[in-house]
């Protein structure tokens, strides 16, 4: 591949922001505020977010650059680990994004519902339905053999940012000092506030993730040795400036007692600038961006699915092709599947937070901690188009410790969330040496 074929600064950092800034930063400041109990908890869970992601961004990015493999997640899992961890964890990795599809579309749905039925008493029946309808619709599209092109994504890219900005601009339309004082009490111990502080970085993990796709660039990059770190660093630096501003428009305007139980804050920070038109206008767009999502997990998904059936780890019905349309029908249809159950179970944009983090927790800790064995084996040590991070090890430590803490934070606060994705996770590990097993055995004549 040529040099002039490979990514520059400014494309890699684009990237990175387009990978990571999606639908949370506009639910998910009211589970920060709910858990943190204080302003100053609120702002460092953001800070410390956005440091824990270039920790994981720049761990993902040697990864990939050390191996870089189609396949992605799987064959690195299964050259560092055995392939039924690696089975497992993908296998995960698809729950937790079906969790996270559905997680999305009931935070566009809330916007949705609270213009549509604002004050009705079956509120959250109506935001199971809208979301429901919206996956359902989605997969009917993708049936057609509907293609969403890079364009088009770049310009929705742009469209969240320009969104972000335009919410900031509140700041500068008035006068919103914030009226909220907090009630004195005792203070509280230390295990509370790390307790405390742990809840704060479930959500917040949520909202910063997307970066370990920096692990499909690795080798695309010009220079990577410098171009690399840079364009990570200046990526994750303008998403943390955006987040962190835009939170502190959301305490600035809505006031951080009123953030604990706001609903649709994106849209009563457009209703302070515009009144009820802006409020509406924004829910709807923000609804709209949601579909872009929904649509764009429901497209790239089976094609992971089609993958691992490729490689051999999953029954060859889930590469099965419709001959009309190039569409993959069963891997579409059994991840759309997936996200409805997912949908039904949780019920709520909190419960789904819960189940889809942990997950990530597991794949976040062990995905990262391949480094240390690409390192130790000498992978790709020594190519041209390389990268090689600084202040190793300590950033994937870091970065390993901070999920090891979060799935913990998730174990002590909300078990059953916990121990049923460890339950999931346990049934796809002992599922590959069942596929094995029937692969094995002697098909009758």
């Amino acid at each position: 591949m040529k040099s002039t074929t490979r990514l520059n600064l400014f494309d890699l950092t684009m990237i990175v922001v387009s990978l990571v800034i999606g639908m949370g930063i506009f639910r998910t400041p009211v589970n920060v505020a709910r858990q943190a109990g204080s302003a100053q908890m609120f702002f460092l869970a953001w800070i410390i977010g956005g440091l824990i992601a270039l920790c994981g961004a720049l761990t993902y990015a040697e990864i990939g650059s050390r191996l870089p493999v189609t396949g992605g997640y799987y064959k690195i899992f299964s050259y560092c680990y055995h392939p039924s961890i690696a089975f497992a964890i993908n296998c995960i990795i698809l729950v937790s994004n079906a969790a996270s599809l559905a997680g999305v579309a009931l935070i566009g749905s809330e916007y949705l519902a609270n213009v549509l039925f604002k004050g009705s008493s079956n509120i959250n029946t109506i935001k199971l339905i809208i979301s429901t309808i919206a996956v359902i619709t989605f997969y009917g599209v993708n049936l057609l053999g509907l293609k969403m092109s890079a364009h088009t994504q770049n310009v929705l890219t742009v469209i969240k940012i320009g969104v972000v900005v335009f919410l900031i601009s509140a700041l500068f339309t008035g006068d919103y000092a914030t009226t909220y004082t907090q009630a004195p009490a005792a203070a509280p111990g230390f295990m509370s506030i790390l307790k405390a502080f742990g809840a704060c970085l479930v959500a917040v993990s949520f909202t910063y993730g997307g970066y370990q796709q920096t692990i499909n660039f690795g080798g695309e990059v010009q220079n990577p040795s410098k171009i690399l770190p840079k364009g990570i660093f200046f990526g994750i630096a303008i998403i943390m400036l955006l987040y962190i501003t835009i939170n502190y428009t959301y305490y600035k305007v809505i006031g951080f007692g009123s953030l604990k139980e706001a609903q649709s804050i994106a849209a009563i920070l457009a209703g302070k600038l515009f009144g009820e038109k802006g409020f509406t206008i924004l829910s709807v767009l923000l609804f709209l961006s949601v579909l872009a999502y929904v649509n764009v997990l429901l497209m790239s998904n089976p094609r992971v699915m089609y993958a691992m059936s490729d490689e051999g780890v999953l029954p060859a019905v889930f590469k099965r092709v419709s001959a009309k349309r190039n569409v993959i029908v069963v891997s579409l249809t059994a991840f759309a599947a997936l996200s409805l159950i997912t949908l039904f179970y949780g019920k709520s944009f909190d419960e789904i937070l819960n189940h889809t983090i942990f997950l990530d927790s597991i794949g976040m800790a062990t995905s990262a901690g391949t480094i240390f064995i690409l390192r130790k084996r000498g992978v790709g040590g020594n190519g041209k188009n390389s990268y090689r991070m600084k202040l190793y090890p300590l950033l994937p430590l870091i970065f390993i410790a901070a999920y090891l803490f979060i799935g913990t934070s998730i174990a002590i606060n909300t078990p059953k969330a916990a121990w049923v994705s460890a339950l999931t996770f346990a049934v796809f590990f002992a599922l590959y040496f069942v596929l094995r097993i029937i692969k094995k055995s002697p098909q009758p004549n």
